[in-house]
């Protein structure tokens, strides 16, 4: 049964790297499509060679740019103890290193886990995710995103986030030269016109890119080994309720770096409408909420 489970954890792997690897075939051919229209096989060389320098930029910087997509900060334990001790808790039960943790000043209850791998991976909560949820709860969620970092999920949606960040750059980067909207994590209905249209525009291939390295099984698999590293399936799905119910009451507006990094959260925090449709990247709750209820032999 461990034999089995270890090839089904490969092979989906496998396919979660072919799916990034694809997307990065793809975004660079298509800038070296430009370059020659531009400028002929000179110009299609140089936009090749520039995209593939962005697409290792991208990979190798993917944590630092959605942790500063969420407005993240390195927390202490000084300051969060109990975030910490529930940490080292699982780490130690999972015998997985101790990932490094953040917080983020968004009022919607959250979390998400970013990085290459176990050891460079980091756990992001949200202001709002601390105050929601109960201390079972709390350790349930925790639990899923380490378990979600040791299996190797982590690489291809973090390496396909940080491809998302370069891909919509146009349309964030009007929100760092327009007076008053650098710096926050935005509420609903905020982005600019030319914010909006730029998104219209590079949101599907971003969305695309995600679509391949980050498909919906892996959240599922992420639940279950949540479930079984914490030892209580029941507390998770409480937190997935909590946390379903605070997106759908603060939902974050879905501007350019911020929609690059939704799928890496525990659930969506975005409402399913307009160009955020595109990356919905995860399972529907409900369904969630009852495969962990089956876990904890729940009958309905």
């Amino acid at each position: 049964m461990a034999v089995r489970g270890y090839l089904l954890r490969g092979a989906a792997l496998a396919r979660a790297v072919a799916g990034l690897a694809a997307a990065a075939v793809l975004l660079t051919a298509g800038c070296a499509a430009v370059g020659a229209a531009v400028a002929g096989p000179g110009g299609a060389v140089v936009a090749g060679v520039a995209a593939c320098v962005l697409v290792a930029a991208a990979c190798a910087y993917c944590d630092r740019l959605a942790l500063s997509a969420v407005l993240a900060r390195p927390v202490s334990e000084v300051e969060q103890p109990d975030l910490y001790r529930l940490v080292r808790e699982l780490s130690t039960a999972g015998r997985l290193p101790v990932p490094r943790l953040y917080l983020s000043p968004t009022s919607q209850p959250n979390l998400l886990a970013v990085g290459r791998g176990p050891r460079t991976a980091a756990v992001c909560c949200t202001e709002g995710l601390l105050r929601a949820l109960d201390e079972a709860e709390l350790r349930g969620a925790l639990g899923r995103e380490l378990a979600y970092a040791s299996g190797r999920d982590i690489l291809a949606s973090s390496a396909a986030a940080g491809l998302a960040t370069i891909v919509t750059f146009p349309a964030w980067f009007v929100r760092l030269v327009v007076p008053g909207r650098a710096g926050t994590v935005a509420p609903p209905g905020s982005p600019g016109i030319v914010e909006g249209l730029l998104m219209l525009v590079f949101g599907p291939v971003a969305a695309l890119v995600i679509r391949l390295a980050a498909p919906r099984a892996r959240d599922l698999r992420a639940d279950a080994g949540g479930a079984l590293l914490s030892g209580d399936p029941v507390a998770l799905a409480g937190a997935l309720r909590a946390i379903d119910a605070g997106a759908v009451e603060l939902p974050l507006a879905p501007e350019g770096r911020l929609i690059s990094v939704g799928h890496l959260m525990i659930a969506s925090p975005f409402r399913p409408d307009g160009v955020a449709r595109l990356f919905l990247a995860h399972p529907p709750a409900g369904e969630r909420v009852r495969r962990l209820e089956a876990l904890a032999g729940y009958r309905r």
